[in-house]
């Protein structure tokens, strides 16, 4: 394990602090770890969304020579904007 420093701004620092007392942690660096975890875990549901709807949504084409002329992001956007 590797340690971070972190700055906050005294009313944060009060409300981590309050969270330990009250809560299921030890210690602030807990209580900030599992907010981490939980942000990621977030994240990543958010991202297997996208995805899933993605594979459920109908195909198109694209043109190699448009990808080549605009950009694959530019095309992308575009055909995703066109459903």
């Amino acid at each position: 394990m590797t340690s971070m420093n972190i700055s906050l701004p005294e009313s944060l620092r009060q409300y981590v602090e309050s969270q330990v007392e009250c809560g299921d942690w030890g210690t602030p660096g807990e209580y900030i770890r599992e907010l981490v975890r939980q942000d990621r875990e977030r994240r990543l549901a958010a991202v297997e969304d996208l995805l899933r709807e993605g594979l459920s949504s109908p195909p198109f084409e694209l043109s190699a020579e448009e990808v080549r002329a605009r950009g694959l992001i530019a095309v992308l956007r575009d055909k995703v904007d066109q459903r």
